[in-house]
């Protein structure tokens, strides 16, 4: 029988994220020291690791290039050789090459400008740079923007699947509405939730899951396991 995502509640949800966070406690997430930083960083771990991404950033942020005022000037061919540790470096000097544009056109190269900005309008625009979907849009929006807006990864999708809360092949739009329709619009909230999620889903709920170690063992039914 296909289950509704509907049927889950606030205080279900409020219970997941408050054992999470007694495991796993704070998380202090996105890494980054800018708000570009972290924009940087939601573009280049695409399709990559996170650790991938540290070595780029810090290479550029070593060489004195990290900031938008370095990084604007470059043709997309000299930003590629910066960005080969996160891999498919030709694309996502692309990708950033776009973002840059888009980052000096609307805000004039401020990434903290983008806080004061609509979280609706600055969704439709940064759904409009090349090679931005809707995770990067909402990582950008939630962790460098601050505003209240859940990010959904794969790392959501199979811990909800497993939860019985979704199938796992449902549209981006309708797991995230499932939280954000339950819990209050609180970017910290959020922010820490996601990043609880990401931590379970790396260490613990993996494709192979360690379930005697899980701090949702007792309310998970462990579906598809």
């Amino acid at each position: 029988m296909k289950r509704d995502p509907g049927r889950r509640s606030g205080a279900q949800l409020r219970r997941v994220y408050e054992r999470l966070l007694r495991h796993f406690g704070h998380a202090g997430w996105w890494p980054g020291e800018t708000a570009l930083e972290v924009c940087l960083g939601a573009i280049l771990v695409q399709n990559t690791s996170w650790k991938n991404v540290e070595r780029t950033l810090h290479a550029l942020r070593h060489s004195g290039r990290l900031s938008f005022e370095r990084l604007a000037p470059l043709e997309t061919q000299r930003l590629a050789p910066l960005l080969r540790p996160s891999g498919t470096f030709r694309v996502k000097a692309r990708r950033v090459r776009a973002f840059l544009d888009f980052l000096g056109r609307e805000y004039g190269g401020r990434a903290e400008a983008m806080r004061r900005e609509d979280p609706r309008r600055l969704r439709e625009k940064l759904l409009q740079v090349a090679g931005i979907g809707k995770e990067t849009a909402d990582s950008i929006l939630l962790y460098a923007a601050n505003h209240p807006v859940f990010v959904v990864d794969a790392y959501t999708r199979r811990i909800f699947a497993r939860l019985g809360w979704i199938e796992g092949r449902e549209p981006y739009d309708v797991v995230q509405r499932l939280v954000m329709e339950r819990l209050p619009p609180d970017a910290p909230l959020y922010n820490d939730f996601h990043a609880q999620i990401v931590t379970l889903g790396k260490d613990v709920c993996r494709p192979v899951p360690r379930c005697g170690s899980c701090p949702l063992e007792e309310l998970c039914p462990k579906r598809g396991v």
